[in-house]
């Protein structure tokens, strides 16, 4: 079992859980949004300053589970210095539709959420 595995204790075999335990993080749908906004490759460090708060180490480990899952292909080239370039797989670019509708509905909502929550807290 990897770290990032979700087990439920009535349903241990629940693979959705696993599956949205791994993307549903706070890293991985940004990862995969912004090699979506490129289009094409990206280097390490380009996705580095894409995502300004994520740390060097989080974005490896992002990237190397996202690699693990099947939604981003990793190229290295055997070059002075190593170059290494990251992009979506098709199942990602299937998964993308369903991130985009969640941000929309998200973009949608938000300004009522944050109305609720602070009506909440005043209530509390």
């Amino acid at each position: 079992m990897t770290k990032k595995q979700v087990v439920d204790p009535i349903f241990p075999e629940c693979p959705i859980r696993n599956i949205i335990a791994r993307i549903g993080d706070k890293w991985s749908i940004l990862v995969l949004l912004t090699l979506d906004e490129t289009k094409q490759p990206m280097r390490f460090k380009a996705l580095e300053a894409a995502i300004p708060d994520i740390s060097q180490k989080m974005l490896t480990q992002v990237l190397r589970d996202l690699e693990a899952d099947g939604l981003v292909l990793r190229h290295a080239y055997a070059e002075v210095p190593p170059r290494v370039e990251y992009e979506l797989t098709d199942r990602s670019r299937s998964l993308l539709p369903h991130i985009h509708n969640l941000v929309g509905w998200a973009l949608d909502n938000l300004s009522d959420i944050v109305k609720d929550r602070k009506a909440f807290m005043e209530k509390g």
